[in-house]
């Protein structure tokens, strides 16, 4: 197995890999627990995941990194246009934008009938130092650096490059191990006037003081570059991506789809639909180009603030508690629960105390507690969105290595209605009933071999109750006509006789 000391990054987000080493089975954030029946959660384990809030004013990448390895071999670069505001990110955002908008299944309603009536009843500034003055000393002229910070437990460093082999001498000598197979994608960003930045762990910065980070740009960007994610992946990769807009969004150059809840076909045995193989079907048909469509809903700036500022945790005015692991109901309101104020300075929820701020606040984090890392997302995320709501359109697609030869690009949609999030299904198979012996269940069948052992099973045990009453009266008859004849014979008989 390829050992690699360069990952590069870009906006179709890399959440799980595994570089100095031998590749292991990929990390998720937020991957939901198996769901309780019969409703399914369409919300497939995901190997790359990226949010992009776009507006006329910003544009703004969230990314996740999930990296298992020796920490000096981590890197990561990404093609950006001009000089871009980094900065660090919370794992929260994208559970909870996840929960928000998750695919969820209901199955019809049972043919079942109901039962008889018959008885009732979820950095140390040194190595910043070392990697600048390593581009300035020795670098060649031709690879300019044009902003260098500290951002947490990363040394970041914005280059601008008139040649391929200049950028790529550079990137050698801070450190960057640049296999053969990648230089040909970094000459063709170079040819395009790409900048690039670049980014390392700090010393004595492990890999659990990894963060989610955020990349704003000014101005409104749809072009997401695929072509540096298709580094390092498998023959297929699981990519999710979130645009944040004020309108819904499909893919420009790459074809793309959406599942009708009528092709849905719920199946009550295994108490799933056929989602998943409607989706793979889709996309072996284009040769795992396509892109799905999945949802696109308008939602409350208020309803997302809050389900983000609580950790992923919500509080609902009915008293319910909603998770970021688990749907949301966006029609509903959620209010925040209260900061427990005896809790260390981490983010609390699906981040914890050492992964979001906490202990590594005074050691070179950045200084920002949970909330404020929380807060400055906010901020990001709905620069620009004028309005109550954000449009968040959902699109995903497990997309072949070999159809990431092109940038993904983005347009406003022609037909901008909502995409639910909610599916119904209307048609359904294996689905088994109770059989009944009067009023006992003695197995299963058919909704209508259902409704025909209890048709038989009550008639009969209703002619049951009814046989003693109907034998009664008839006795009574005959027991009346015998009276009246006896009393009709004394009539006629003699006095006395």
């Amino acid at each position: 197995m390829r050992q690699w000391g360069l990952v590069l990054g870009v906006a179709a987000a890399m959440s799980a890999l595994t570089l100095a080493g031998e590749r292991r089975a990929a990390a998720c954030g937020g991957c939901f627990t198996p769901p309780v029946p019969p409703t399914q959660i369409a919300s497939d384990i995901t190997d790359e995941r990226m949010l992009l809030s776009v507006s006329p004013t910003q544009t703004t990448l969230y990314d996740q990194i999930r990296y298992a390895g020796s920490p000096s071999s981590f890197a990561w670069v990404l093609p950006i246009h001009g000089t871009v505001t980094v900065g660090l990110s919370a794992d929260v955002l994208f559970d909870s934008i996840d929960a928000l908008t998750a695919t969820q299944i209901n199955p019809p309603p049972s043919s079942c009938p109901p039962p008889p009536s018959c008885s009732g009843g979820g950095c140390a500034s040194s190595s910043n130092a070392s990697l600048a003055a390593n581009g300035e000393s020795s670098g060649p002229p031709q690879v300019t650096i044009t902003k260098q910070a500290n951002v947490g437990p990363y040394a970041t460093v914005q280059l601008h490059a008139n040649d391929s082999s200049a950028l790529n001498a550079w990137l050698a000598q801070n450190g960057f191990e640049i296999p053969s197979s990648v230089t040909p994608v970094l000459d063709e960003y170079v040819r395009e006037g790409f900048d690039f930045l670049a980014m390392k762990l700090l010393p004595n910065q492990g890999v659990q003081s990894m963060r989610p980070v955020r990349v704003s740009s000014p101005g409104a960007s749809f072009s997401l570059p695929l072509r540096m994610a298709a580094i390092g992946t498998g023959v297929t990769v699981g990519i999710t991506i979130w645009v944040v807009s004020d309108g819904r969004f499909e893919p420009q150059n790459y074809p793309f789809f959406h599942i009708d809840d009528s092709a849905l076909v719920w199946d009550w045995k295994a108490q799933s639909s056929n989602y998943t193989a409607l989706r793979a079907q889709n996309e072996a048909s284009s040769g795992n180009k396509s892109w799905e469509i999945e949802s696109s809903i308008d939602l409350s700036q208020q309803l997302i603030t809050s389900v983000i500022l609580s950790g992923g945790q919500s509080i609902s005015p009915s008293g319910g508690i909603g998770s970021a692991q688990a749907p949301v109901d966006p029609s509903e309101d959620y209010l925040p629960i209260p900061p427990d104020t005896t809790a260390p300075a981490g983010d609390g929820g699906s981040d914890g105390a050492a992964g979001e701020a906490g202990a590594d606040a005074a050691s070179g984090a950045g200084g920002q507690t949970a909330d404020e890392v929380r807060t400055a997302d906010l901020d990001a995320l709905f620069a620009g969105i004028t309005g109550p709501n954000a449009r968040v359109t959902r699109i995903r697609s497990d997309i072949a290595h070999a159809a990431m030869t092109a940038d993904l690009v983005l347009q406003a949609s022609s037909d901008q209605s909502q995409v639910s999030n909610v599916r119904t299904v209307t048609h359904s198979v294996n689905e088994q009933c109770p059989i009944y012996d009067g009023c006992n269940v003695v197995g299963t069948g058919t909704p209508a071999q259902s409704a025909a052992s209890e048709s038989h099973g009550c008639a009969a045990s209703t002619q049951a109750l009814a046989d003693p009453l109907a034998g009664s009266g008839v006795l009574a008859g005959a027991a009346a006509l015998f009276v009246a004849r006896m009393f009709r014979r004394r009539r006629r008989s003699p006095a006395g006789g």
